[in-house]
């Protein structure tokens, strides 16, 4: 989107930025600024010098920044503190119904893709591209699952080919199983029928061979046995050569997406070839089960029961384009809200809990350690802080002056973190309600 007013485009690009460093805040990000920019535009009106107002909100800024430090609380780790952390990020978005289902796959996805370092104790770098977000409309989004494994979005493009197999080898390759054209032009003349097959027989043949040593390695490998196998190829599969591997009991698979081709062998184990020569049982991966589903015109295969599940699948079901593009948008959002939460080791309460301590914390700080006009900048802070629990009381269908001023009261009498009960419009004790937010989220 091409926006033409300079002030606009820059709070555009500080949400991108928020979602490309953190993936989630974005919301709450556009609504500060745009407080922010309200309340300082009220002082200007006043009169008081832009200088003098930027002043203050630097002030401001340092001291909630170092308030949030005091403010976080460090947790371990557990299902139960992550599963809390991905209801709050996901009930925002959302239905409850589907939220709460929702939140335990992910969190088993985050946890199957997580991988301990080999130095120490500490997990790696998570990297959520290896959870892939498959959709299938198909049913209701609440019977969307996560797959210990992969869904490849295409199939078999032959009808003898198996449809499901137990116990499988996998092969994936990025190997042309397919008769091409050379490139060099020249011309060949046959005198005869019996020349022409000639020449047709030897052009298929150095085909013929390729699949042939693939069907050799299955034979090996798997007769005499329950061992079944199956080819992914990056690269085509012509129908002679589906053929050749039909007859063998071999699904083919031709032309998978390049990430599923780099997913294959982190999932199931072995490696990607690039040469059918040579090829060992080490290279090949391992699955329990893989079947194919057929969904109107649309084929999926499903990689289940894998050896090695540092990549996984969740799979979202809905009845319409408009259900599967909000529950995957939330998703997302929902997997770097544990990401960050693994990363910070701590949380904040959430509901609006810390922008109400903070413009408390702001103000008390305007007042004994701010002095002149400045403290009007930190003033227009603090006071833009607020418009997040008054959107969520607005959201939620309560009095918005009325609800804050109940939070706040609660937060003087008490001095401990109170939120917005969205259910009932009444003050929140967010850490008795396991409602977090992420720490990394408020801190960009």
């Amino acid at each position: 989107m091409q926006i033409q007013h300079p002030t606009a485009s820059m709070i555009g690009r500080a949400a991108t930025a928020q979602d490309d460093i953190v993936g989630d805040g974005t919301t709450t990000n556009v609504l500060f600024i745009g407080e922010l920019m309200r309340q300082a535009e009220r002082y200007i009106g006043d009169g008081v010098h832009p200088r003098i107002l930027v002043e203050g909100l630097e002030l401001a800024k340092v001291e909630a920044l170092k308030f949030l430090e005091e403010f976080k609380l460090n947790k371990e780790v557990d299902r139960e503190l992550l599963v809390n952390v991905a209801k709050t990020s996901l009930n925002t978005k959302i239905h409850p119904d589907l939220a709460n289902p929702l939140c335990g796959i992910l969190v088993d996805a985050v946890q199957t893709i997580s991988q301990k370092k080999k130095s120490d104790s500490d997990l790696a770098e998570i990297d959520l591209h290896m959870i892939e977000i498959m959709h299938m409309q198909h049913k209701m989004s609440t019977e969307s699952q996560l797959i210990r494994g992969l869904v490849l979005d295409h199939g078999g493009r032959y009808s003898d080919l198996p449809t499901s197999l137990n116990n499988c080898y996998i092969l994936c390759l990025n190997v042309s199983l397919e008769y091409e054209k050379t490139e060099v032009h020249s011309g060949f003349f046959w005198s005869n029928a019996e020349q022409r097959e000639k020449l047709i027989a030897s052009e298929r043949q150095f085909t013929d061979d390729k699949v042939q040593k693939v069907i050799d390695l299955k034979r090996k490998l798997c007769d005499g046995t329950d061992k079944n196998f199956i080819v992914v190829n990056q690269k085509g599969i012509d129908p002679g050569s589906l053929e050749l591997l039909a007859k063998d009991g071999i699904i083919g698979i031709r032309r998978c997406k390049k990430r599923n081709g780099e997913r294959i062998p982190l999932a199931c184990g072995g490696r990607q070839l690039n040469s059918v020569d040579d090829m060992t049982e080490e290279d090949l991966g391992f699955a329990k089960h893989v079947y194919e589903q057929v969904l109107g015109d649309d084929k999926y295969t499903f990689i289940e029961g894998v050896e090695n599940p540092f990549s996984c699948t969740v799979l979202i079901k809905g009845p319409n384009d408009y259900s599967i593009a909000q529950t995957k948008e939330a998703i997302r959002d929902g997997l770097r809200a544990i990401k960050n939460t693994i990363e910070d080791k701590c949380v904040l309460p959430g509901g609006g809990a810390f922008e109400v301590a903070c413009h408390e914390v702001l103000y008390q700080y305007a007042k004994t350690q701010v002095s002149g006009k400045v403290k009007l900048g930190v003033q227009a802070f603090a006071d833009a802080l607020i418009v997040v629990p008054r959107t969520l009381a607005q959201n939620s269908g309560f009095d918005a002056q009325d609800t804050l001023l109940k939070v706040q009261e609660a937060h003087l009498k008490d001095h401990k973190p109170y939120g917005i009960d969205t259910l009932t419009g009444d003050p929140l004790a967010a850490e008795v309600a396991n409602v977090w937010d992420n720490y990394i989220t408020k801190r960009q």
